[in-house]
């Protein structure tokens, strides 16, 4: 069982909707409603508001404890639990795709290779593909990192992540729940960081066109040596 298995019940607490996330997915959505594919889609409450907002949604995730979750909480969206490497099973075609929370770090360069004229040929012409991810530029400068400590639960749980043993070809993501009494639970993962220019050349040979790249989803401009995420925004070529 992974840490998102056991954080399930938490995740949504820890974070939360955004509404600068969600204007700046919408922004790239179709004006009336539109087929949308979230990839990572955790416990839906992105999806929920999609779905409320009229667009037709399917969220995908790995960990069936999270699936489990979201059609609890959100009985009338599509959630299917899949790897996000099995997507080309999907036979539907999307107006937009998108992917936030660093999801993409858990696949491999020949993964990701893989997976993108997959995404292209689930998305129409001039569909959008969007994804989220930390600043690999700046944190591969770096022997370790960590996030600031998330307080749930009214104080009664601190959710700790970090991360450990930095190089090009992996990073150990380190992630621990600590309440008064005992460690919930401690999970190392390993990560597959890119760089910005890689991610770049990846998409141009999987016939995708960069439209923006920024550092949050308020669109500050993106600097490789600077502390932030990194917000990708490619389209597929109208034909």
């Amino acid at each position: 069982m992974s840490f998102y298995s056991e954080f399930s019940e938490q995740y949504e607490e820890a974070f939360p909707l955004r509404e600068e996330v969600s204007g700046f997915l919408r922004n790239h959505f179709p004006e009336q409603g539109g087929a949308i594919l979230d990839l990572g889609c955790g416990p839906g409450h992105y999806c929920d508001r999609f779905q409320q907002e009229g667009f037709t949604i399917t969220g995908v995730d790995l960990d069936e404890q999270m699936i489990d979750a979201a059609r609890r909480r959100y009985p009338d969206v599509r959630f299917e639990c899949m790897d996000i490497n099995g997507i080309e099973t999907i036979t539907e075609r999307f107006d937009a795709i998108y992917s936030i929370g660093n999801v993409i770090a858990h696949i491999t360069p020949e993964q990701l290779r893989t997976l993108l004229p997959v995404i292209r040929k689930l998305l129409f012409p001039g569909g959008y593909w969007i994804f989220q991810i930390v600043n690999w530029d700046y944190l591969l400068t770096l022997e370790r990192y960590a996030f600031p400590v998330k307080t749930l639960e009214e104080g009664n749980l601190a959710f700790h992540r970090e991360y450990e043993d930095i190089s090009e070809e992996q990073v150990t993501f380190h992630t621990f729940m600590q309440s008064e009494k005992k460690r919930l639970f401690d999970e190392r993962l390993p990560l597959y960081p890119l760089r910005s220019n890689d991610y770049l050349k990846h998409h141009a040979s999987a016939g995708f066109r960069l439209v923006g790249l920024y550092a949050d989803f308020k669109e500050k401009e993106y600097g490789k040596d600077t502390d932030s995420g990194a917000v990708f925004v490619f389209r597929v070529r109208a034909s």
